[in-house]
């Protein structure tokens, strides 16, 4: 049921949460209060994590002449964690450490003993125990060896006490920075790990809303059957009230709804009702009752479960998904489903037609996904988008027209549907690459400002021809899904 539509407009919403306030390691600028004991806390920062860098036995820099430690080998999973592959690729230490002039040279005598010292410590034996270290993992060992070794070990107080600014308070702040940086790294990839959560979560949604939206038939046509029965018991009942027209009420597709194996299958493991929403379902049947559509329906004598499914798709195009009161209750129970209804309606349309001209005659449940493929479809997007966003950055940067475009002012959507893009066009063959560019062209057009179709279709253009001349790009150009 979810289509490849709905996945790339949900990668793209998650991709730009995600991309709004991520970073990798944000070292911190010098404090603007230039105190002695603040301009030594902050060379003690630079100083501590370069020395996590040199512990493990990594260089802290082309330029790096000291000698890494001999120990530092001695448990690989130090020295191969992501954490410290992920400090020893930022830019930005480097660029500080060369701008203040940290180079270690202060803790070249006592790098041997601190390797020694942490490789025996007990944290260190347990870190190496464990099976899968995720980034946490590799934070809280090194947050321990701050808090444990370094910041009470004489050898090393006295190498930092070589710098002529040194100050026992600078000292303990520098460390517990280089923690506090340590912890952020953690969080920004818990903010992934969530992002991709979310994104499950999301189609786990959309599938919900459309159970949700199939059950409302059903309860719609249950208030009209307790009116009718209120109505016989008023004072003075009139005719009609006393002999109804039930054709509402039996229609046939409410049955298909209440007694549907795959529909009340998922309902025991995903509960949902509409109980809650009675002046929803309230406003529903009365915009219904006076609509021409119902009208028509009840004027014309007898019924099939054609002719019946075909009455509730009508409502439901015209009355039921335009409703602003059904809108109104959807962004009350998810953030997810408002954007989602006009899509997932169209997963309605289609359940109900197939009720009527499929032999069976039965109510199915549309699969969550076509296949395998589209299941991991959006997370294997989302993923990759994520691990090459920098690099297809600069790509995009590289084909903005500077005359037209501010590159500092582009709106950060139009970035993230670009790196979608790209992503899909380098990652998925199998999709030809007008399938990708209209689709892309599309959400703009829907998501972002007036000018970004424009915009997004210009970039693509430029980018495919270009990995095109790369031999970069392997895949259809024939516009067939």
């Amino acid at each position: 049921m979810i289509n490849r539509i709905l996945i790339r407009i949900k990668v793209i919403q998650m991709l730009y949460s995600f991309m709004l306030t991520r970073s990798d390691f944000r070292i911190q600028e010098i404090p603007s209060k230039k105190t002695r004991d603040s301009k030594f806390a902050y060379a003690m920062y630079l100083d501590t994590l370069l020395l996590i860098l040199k512990l493990s036995g990594r260089k802290i820099s082309p330029k790096d002449e000291i000698p890494n430690p001999s120990g530092a080998s001695a448990i690989p999973a130090i020295q191969n964690a992501k954490m410290i592959t992920s400090l020893a690729a930022n830019s930005e230490l480097q660029e500080f450490a060369m701008k203040y002039s940290r180079d270690l040279s202060n803790y070249a005598d006592c790098l041997e003993y601190l390797t020694n010292e942490i490789c025996s410590s007990s944290v260190a034996k347990d870190y190496a125990k464990k099976r899968k270290r995720a980034i946490a993992d590799d934070v809280n060992f090194w947050a321990i060896v701050i808090e444990t070794i370094l910041l009470h070990d004489p050898k090393f107080i006295e190498a930092a006490r070589k710098d002529d600014d040194f100050t026992i308070s600078g000292f303990e702040t520098g460390l517990q920075m280089a923690i506090n940086t340590l912890r952020d790294f953690n969080d920004v990839k818990s903010a992934l790990l969530n992002s991709r959560r979310s994104l499950q979560e999301s189609l786990e949604q959309a599938y919900k809303l459309y159970v949700a939206l199939l059950l409302l038939p059903k309860d719609i046509t249950r208030l009209r059957e307790e009116q009718i029965e209120t109505a016989k018991d008023k004072y003075l009942p009139t005719a009609d009230d006393l002999n109804p027209n039930l054709k509402f009420i039996t229609n046939k597709l409410i049955n298909e709804i209440a007694t549907s194996e795959s529909l009340n299958a998922y309902l025991k493991d995903n509960p949902f009702s509409w109980d809650n929403d009675y002046y929803l379902i309230k406003e529903l049947l009365e915009t219904i009752i006076n609509s021409d559509i119902y009208k028509e329906y009840m004027s014309i004598k007898g019924s099939d479960l054609q002719s019946d499914c075909e009455f509730w798709r009508t409502l439901f195009k015209d009355v039921i998904l335009p409703s602003e009161a059904l809108s109104e209750s959807l962004e009350s129970r998810s953030v997810y489903w408002n954007d989602d209804i006009s899509i997932v309606g169209t997963f309605v349309l289609k359940t109900l037609r197939r009720i009527a001209t499929d032999d069976s005659h039965k109510l199915e449940l549309m699969p969550m996904f076509k296949d395998d493929e589209d299941a991991t479809f959006g997370e294997s997007l989302f993923v990759n988008a994520i691990d090459n966003a920098d690099s297809y950055r600069e790509l995009i940067d590289k084909f903005i027209n500077e005359s037209q475009w501010d590159t500092e002012r582009i709106a950060l959507m139009d970035i993230v549907i670009l790196t979608a893009a790209i992503t899909e066009l380098l990652h998925f063959p199998a999709i030809p690459v007008p399938v990708t560019l209209n689709e892309y062209i599309e959400i703009a057009n829907y998501y972002s400002s007036p000018r970004s179709g424009q915009f997004i279709n210009g970039v693509l253009y430029s980018v495919i021809n270009y990995l095109k001349g790369n031999n970069q790009l392997h895949k259809s150009f024939e516009n067939k899904k």
